[in-house]
């Protein structure tokens, strides 16, 4: 569906060169939602925008629909342009004309008889939940009810491509969450392929398929959603994590850890393990098992369950104290059935 290859930006900054992108590859799937998240300035909202050109890469080649849109003349460009919708931060709607003339704008610049605009436009509304405002204007409806004109105005063209930059960082969380339930409807019910860009990991907790993450113009990770959220790699995507999931013990816990490691009975050894689990993982009595079968003893000090689309995730901060043997033992039989240790 979208394939980026080796993809480079760089423009002219107050003190030389800019390099936005370095050496970009990804391979976006048909039919997913595909998230990318990056701090700001970690180069995911330039590289969205080299996915329908609005910037040009000053090397690469950028595959949509099997076609590289870099070797396509003008007309070409428009023709390709109409199967990528965009949904923006800020609306970008036009204050006198109402929410159906808003969302109608793209089919009467490409000249689109009335009466066709009316029969693509009304149903598109009714899918996003604003038929019965439809003679409002962008003054009257709220930030939530602006974004979903954007939406149906992404959408007038039947794109195969929806591509999402931060279209929920300027509303409210309940609000986010009904803007990111309506692009999973989408996504379901016309097949269309998400490129969600954001700095918000809960964002990309709701909905993505897979994630990408960035820094610094580089890719640094990439995987399933539940991949890396219980096996992150790089210390930004700990960082990202940790708004969702607290990657570090509050002092009050650290404190409670020096005070269990100085009580150890003779011929004991303590550690501290951090355990991330997801799917089936979350349901077997693993704890349970290192008690009885190890002889360990085990001070749950910190953690949380979660769910991922569905899916049980969590992490837990526990205190292991026994044989040094058993400690061992029981880190392997951990990683033996699907916990992720550290």
């Amino acid at each position: 569906m979208i394939d980026i290859r080796d993809v480079s930006l760089t423009y002219a900054g107050p003190s030389g060169p800019v390099h936005a992108l370095k050496n970009i590859n990804l391979k976006i799937r048909p039919g997913e939602i595909f998230g990318i998240i990056g701090r700001s300035g970690a180069g995911k909202s330039s590289l969205v925008r080299c996915i329908n050109l609005l910037n040009r890469p000053t090397s690469g080649q950028i595959w949509v629909q099997g076609r590289n849109l870099l070797e396509l003349n003008e007309a070409q460009l428009r023709e390709a342009r109409r199967e990528i919708g965009m949904v923006f931060q800020h609306f970008n709607l036009l204050s006198s004309r109402t929410v159906f003339e808003n969302a109608a704008l793209p089919l009467e610049l490409a000249g689109m008889p009335k009466a066709q605009i009316r029969e693509r436009i009304e149903p598109l509304l009714e899918l996003v939940g604003l038929a019965h405002l439809s003679d409002r204007y962008p003054a009257q409806i709220s930030g939530g009810q602006k974004q979903r004109v954007g939406i149906a105005r992404a959408l007038a063209s039947k794109p195969r491509v929806l591509l999402s930059d931060e279209s929920t960082s300027a509303l409210d969380p309940e609000t986010t969450r009904s803007i990111l339930d309506l692009l999973r409807q989408v996504n379901r019910e016309l097949g269309v392929t998400v490129v969600l860009i954001t700095h918000q990991m809960q964002v990309i907790k709701q909905i993505a398929d897979r994630v990408a993450v960035m820094d610094a113009g580089v890719v640094v990770e990439m995987g399933s959603v539940t991949q890396v959220f219980t096996q992150p790699q790089q210390p930004i995507t700990y960082s990202l994590i940790d708004e969702i999931v607290p990657q570090e013990l509050p002092a009050s816990v650290a404190q409670r850890v020096h005070m269990l490691s100085r009580k150890l009975p003779a011929g004991h050894s303590g550690q501290l393990l951090r355990l991330a689990y997801a799917g089936d993982s979350a349901y077997e009595p693993v704890l349970s098992h290192l008690i009885r079968e190890l002889g360990l003893d085990l001070s749950i000090l910190h953690g949380q369950i979660d769910e991922i689309q569905g899916e049980a995730f969590g992490s837990l901060a526990v205190f292991a104290s026994g044989p040094a043997q058993s400690i061992a033992a029981a880190v392997n039989y951990l990683q033996s059935h699907g916990v992720q240790v550290r």
